[in-house]
Parts: structure tokens; C-alpha cells; sequence
């Protein structure tokens, strides 16, 4: 079922349809696409076949190299006006699969702004599961995030650094550092976070 809801969530978005249109118009074959970005091309597939729930970073990453914000893989029914109202009904989670592999997103997002062109931020309502530190994906990509956590735990772990943030704290930090998060106890931490992209 939570498979399911994923690939929902996705279709939902057309984050693959959209991912597979935009690399076909700038003549990429997939081939092209992993050597640009660094991704397997067999995870790159996945993505356009709705069979993979992308982090946020490789959605950072997959935007730069098609020349497009990140926002594009969100946006629906798009306008030129100055003010955009996303309603509580119209968010879509992008989850993890319920048994991720290694390397895997480990964590649930929300994009709280699907109308907006050509933004500069990108915030999202993201929930973190409770992890054993073996299981913490590490990433690192141009830009900088600010995270307020709402509720649970939090561990922000880079490799040499770690914090423990409770309900109410807040971090901002340039996410070209590798970084990672996990929740801590039973019941998964949920923060709103916003994610700039310098490029």
C-alpha cells in the first residue's frame, strides 16, 4: 500500500514525465544524463518509470544539469502572478519505499509550493523515521537549507560535526557540506524546510 501511495504521489507530481521531457528536449539519451550528473543511468530510468521516489538533492542535481530550477519538478498550472497559494489539499507526499535500499531516501517530503515560476526557494514539509546511524544517506549539493523542526527529534550528523535539535529549534547551513538527518524516537520528526539553490 505505501508503495503504492508512492508511485501515486509521483504520477501525482509527473515528476518522471516531466524529468524524461525535459531530457529528451535537450537531445540527452540517459547515457548522457548519468555522465552529467554522476546518477546510474538504471536509477535515472527508474525515476522516469515512476519506480523511484528521488531525494530532494538528486532533484537539485537533475535540475542544474537541464538548466531548469528545482521547482519545475513541483509546479502545476503555473502563472506569472507575484502571489501563489498552494491549499493544504493540493500537497502531494513523495515517500521513500517501505523497505528503502542502501543509498536510498530515508525520509517523506512534501513540496508546499507547486505554483509559483521560476522561484528562488523551494520549501518542503519533510518527515524523518527513526534510523540506526548505518542507515543515514549522506549528501552534499550546491546551495544552502534552512531547517525548523516542529516536532520529534532531530540528529543533523555532517562528518565531523552532530546536533540534536528538539520542537522549536532551527538550523541554516550551506549544503555544499555532506550532511544527513535522522529521527530520534519512536515517532518520526517533522520539519519545514527550505532549500536555496545559489546556481
Amino acid at each position: 500500500m505505501a508503495e503504492m501511495q508512492d508511485t501515486q504521489a509521483l504520477e501525482a507530481f509527473r515528476i518522471g514525465v516531466k524529468l524524461r521531457e525535459l531530457r529528451e528536449k535537450s537531445g540527452l539519451t540517459l547515457h548522457d544524463l548519468a555522465a552529467k550528473t554522476g546518477f546510474p543511468r538504471e536509477r535515472l530510468a527508474e525515476v522516469e518509470n515512476h519506480q523511484f521516489a528521488p531525494p530532494i538533492a538528486m532533484l537539485l542535481k537533475l535540475a542544474q544539469a537541464l538548466h531548469v530550477g528545482m521547482a519545475y519538478f513541483f509546479e502545476d498550472k503555473v502563472g506569472a502572478e507575484k502571489i501563489a497559494v498552494t491549499r493544504a489539499p493540493e500537497r502531494v507526499r513523495v515517500a521513500r519505499r517501505p523497505h528503502h535500499g542502501e543509498g536510498e531516501m530515508t525520509y517523506v517530503y512534501e513540496a508546499l509550493e507547486r505554483y509559483r515560476a521560476g522561484k528562488h526557494m523551494e520549501p518542503f514539509m519533510v518527515e524523518f523515521p527513526a534510523l540506526d546511524t548505518s542507515e543515514m544517506v549522506f549528501v552534499s549539493h550546491e546551495g544552502e537549507e534552512f531547517l525548523h523542526l516542529l516536532d520529534g527529534r532531530l540528529e543533523f550528523r555532517t562528518p565531523d560535526r552532530v546536533e540534536v535539535l528538539q520542537p522549536g529549534d532551527s538550523i541554516y547551513f550551506d549544503s555544499d557540506v555532506s550532511h544527513s538527518f535522522r529521527g530520534l524516537g519512536a515517532q518520526p520528526a517533522r520539519a519545514i524546510v527550505v532549500v536555496w539553490n545559489r546556481c
